[in-house]
């Protein structure tokens, strides 16, 4: 070990002799470097100033600044500058003058004690401007949800027109469509990645189309056209149109990044209670359920509406405080009340859901967090209307067969839709689409089209045999409320001419067709119909889709006491839209013309330019669809 030591000191004392030799190094041994912090050892001694070195001849002189003691602060000293003739001057204090109003503006400790804490975040300033960065925002160039690929619009389909035309269509879509197909055409319009027309801000665009949408109940496809827009980009509409929506989807947590955007720039108690939820999922939930509180003992708020509120905003955190919810005194439903029930789980008394209307049944029969025999109930509106699917729809009864229901009538209909697909024998089935036709299970009631859109596969499933002939009607028109016309052709050799099963093939059918006057004077001796209103549609279905000839077409209106003219502002429209293929602007006005709660609020009239125009701009599939729904519901 000592020689270990004393190798080392050899090498050290070499390597030490051999740098002062080749590089002039002065090395001077200092004492011990004390691994406390300064203050808390023995105080240092006063530094004795080194003399200077030489400065080298080779470079001007530098001026050094003094090395500070250990523990002291580097002031750098600042240089004079040239021709200097005095230091400069002090700084003078800041002003310490206040405005006379601030004060006035500054509220007192009584109305600070008052305040909402989103108030007083708006106060300070230190409400957020947006919730994106800059590098992540998405452009308006576009906005929608389906491309073309998917059955969308050009994006540049309303790039051209005239926004106030726009917006007055948009606007004018108040109410629900008649057609299944009509409403089916419109969504995929409405949600389409779409440029807003020139000198339109898109955002507007984009409100009018979400509100639309709103309307007519689809609320999912509302929701996600208001998403592809940023929050920090949405005006007062775009805001009220995806409140509606994220309500009507029961998904209140949506609109809290606009919520948080915009602060106060609301005071209604709905405002409030989507700002205390927000707050609660942002991690303040004692904030949450103070304001919720607040709202009401203070009278601003429903006291179920606080309730169901409270019960929602406690979801988020680890309180386990339990809300009584209680309905006594409750005699009507709203949105948002249901939209709270919905979300939180809370039962809604039976008599409030029966008479709510129509509203209630469209958002159930969309809520996946519902139970099937609670959806059902609304399933049938919803898929006359086209916002459920028939798949959709047959995929419910299928969760009733699976799970089993208390309704003894909407577990017997499943039953029988599940024989009408796997009975062993073709007439077994047969048998089962009739009775689900006819019975009045859950779900189906008063509405023998919603039957149709239930059973569309299980009829295209069933062998064409002339021994169903007298179902093909029934069975033609199941298929076609599914769009499966090339099923549907199948049967043509089977029904007779000039029957219903017939004509809805004749209007429903793919390809260039043509019928013949002797087969339509058939169909309209037959036609039992209230004045004779199916006549009337299939006559002016047929003129639409160019598949009579226009003598026999205005034989027949004459004969049916009907007009297929005229000239209005609305026929005009639509005649010049076709006429320039403007696709987009005929989807619109078609929906204009299509509100209505039935069919026997459309014209014939209006069915034929509908049609008509709808062929003109390479729709083809949409205006056969249309044309056999009206046949087959008037």
């Amino acid at each position: 070990m000592m020689r270990k030591w004393r190798s080392f000191a050899m090498i050290g004392a070499a390597g030490a002799a051999l740098l002062a030799a080749n590089g002039g190094l002065v090395m001077a041994q200092d004492a011990p470097t004390s691994l406390l912090p300064p203050g808390f050892g023995n105080p240092s001694p006063s530094p004795t100033a080194a003399p200077a070195p030489a400065p080298s001849p080779s470079s001007p002189e530098v001026q050094r600044s003094p090395v500070p003691s250990q523990g002291g602060a580097v002031v750098q000293p600042i240089p004079s500058q040239p021709n200097e003739a005095s230091p400069a001057p002090a700084p003078s204090p800041p002003s310490t003058d206040i405005p006379d109003d601030l004060l006035d503006r500054l509220p007192s400790a009584a109305e600070l004690e008052n305040l909402s804490t989103d108030e007083l975040d708006e106060l300070l300033g230190l409400r957020p401007k947006f919730d994106i960065p800059p590098a992540a925002r998405r452009s308006l160039t576009r906005v929608g949800v389906t491309g073309t690929d998917a059955g969308g619009l050009p994006s540049q389909t309303f790039a051209g027109q005239s926004p106030e035309l726009v917006s007055a269509i948009l606007t004018g879509i108040r109410e629900p469509l008649v057609s299944r197909w009509g409403h089916i055409l419109l969504r995929r319009a409405l949600t389409s990645r779409l440029a807003a027309p020139q000198e339109m801000d898109p955002v507007q665009f984009a409100a009018l189309r979400a509100g639309v949408l709103n309307r007519i109940g689809e609320f999912v496809p509302a929701r996600s056209l208001v998403q592809s827009v940023d929050a920090g980009e949405w005006n007062a509409a775009m805001t009220d149109v995806a409140i509606d929506a994220y309500v009507g989807t029961a998904d209140l947590i949506g609109i809290c990044p606009a919520v948080t955007l915009q602060g106060t720039s609301r005071e209604d108690a709905q405002w409030r209670m989507l700002q205390s939820i927000c707050n609660a999922f942002a991690g303040e939930e004692t904030r949450a359920q103070t304001d919720l509180q607040r709202l009401m003992r203070g009278g601003n708020a429903e006291r179920i509406d606080a309730l169901l509120a409270q019960r929602y905003a406690g979801a988020a955190g680890r309180s386990r405080r339990a809300v009584n919810v209680e309905w006594d005194g409750v005699e009507t439903l709203t949105p948002f009340r249901y939209a709270l029930a919905v979300a939180v789980g809370d039962e809604i008394p039976e008599g409030l859901v029966e008479g709510a209307g129509p509203y209630y049944q469209r958002v159930a029969a969309r809520a996946p967090m519902l139970p099937a025999e609670q959806r059902l109930a609304g399933a049938s509106l919803a898929a006359k209307e086209g916002i459920l699917s028939s798949q959709a729809l047959i995929d419910l009864y299928a969760q009733a067969y699976a799970f089993g229901l208390t309704d003894e009538g909407a577990t017997q209909t499943a039953q029988t839709l599940r024989n009408a697909y796997v009975a062993s024998a073709p007439a077994a089935r047969m048998e089962a689409l009739r009775t689900i036709w006819t019975s009045d299970a859950v779900g189906i009631v008063d509405d023998s089209y919603a039957r149709f859109v239930l059973t569309a596969y299980a009829a295209a499933r069933l062998p064409v045999s002339p021994a169903f002939a007298q179902d093909a009607g029934s069975l033609i028109a199941a298929m076609l409320s599914a769009g499966l016309d090339r099923n549907a052709i199948a049967w043509s050799d089977v029904v007779d001419d000039g029957s219903q099963a017939w004509m809805l093939l004749a209007a429903g059918a793919p390809g260039d067709r043509s019928v013949s006057s002797g087969d339509v004077d058939s169909f309209l001796d037959e036609d039992g119909s209230a004045a004779q209103r199916r006549s009337k549609f299939a006559v002016a279905a047929l003129a639409g889709l160019g598949r009579l000839d226009e003598g026999d077409a205005a034989d027949f209106a004459e004969r049916l006491q009907m007009t297929l003219g005229g000239d209005t502002k609305w026929v005009r429209l639509i005649q010049q839209a076709a006429a320039t293929d403007n696709r987009g602007m005929v989807i619109l006005l078609a929906a204009l013309g299509m509100q209505g709660e039935s069919w026997e609020r459309m014209t014939p009239r209006h069915l034929f330019h509908i049609v008509r125009s709808l062929d003109q701009v390479g729709l083809n599939a949409e205006a056969r669809m249309i044309a056999a729904e009206a046949i087959a519901r008037a």
